[in-house]
């Protein structure tokens, strides 16, 4: 029976030499992210740090755990932060809330980029 993966480019990933749950990672490194996104650049680095020891892969796994988890964790700032602008309810501020639409897809970037940057941090001290 061949295995079938949502993001089929995750299984190429190098995850060879030491055992470790990939998604489990990447949930955790999320959660944590979400807890600790008050914190401005040790909440997202510290949940890709956790999102990569739990990895356990090559270093560009535990980096590519990290990203997703701060990929994710930055979606669901996004959302809040719309839903803060009033976004959905169809209020006169929508035109400010769209313009600030662009600065929010940064923090996407911002959490994912990060992300990555505590995943290496993981692999490296693995290592």
């Amino acid at each position: 029976m061949e295995r079938t993966f949502i993001l089929p480019a995750i299984d190429k990933i190098p995850m060879s030499g030491r055992k470790g749950s990939f998604w489990l990672g990447v949930v955790v490194g999320f959660i944590v992210m979400i807890l600790l996104g008050s914190l401005p650049i040790l909440g997202p680095v510290i949940g890709g740090l956790i999102a990569g020891l739990i990895a356990r892969g090559e270093v560009w796994g535990e980096a590519t755990a990290g990203l997703t988890a701060g990929l994710g964790a930055g979606i669901v700032f996004l959302v809040l932060e719309l839903f803060r602008w009033g976004l959905p309810m169809g209020t006169p501020d929508f035109l400010m809330t769209f313009g600030l639409t662009i600065g929010l897809v940064f923090l996407v970037l911002y959490f994912g980029l990060l992300g990555f940057a505590g995943g290496v941090i993981a692999g490296v001290v693995i290592r």
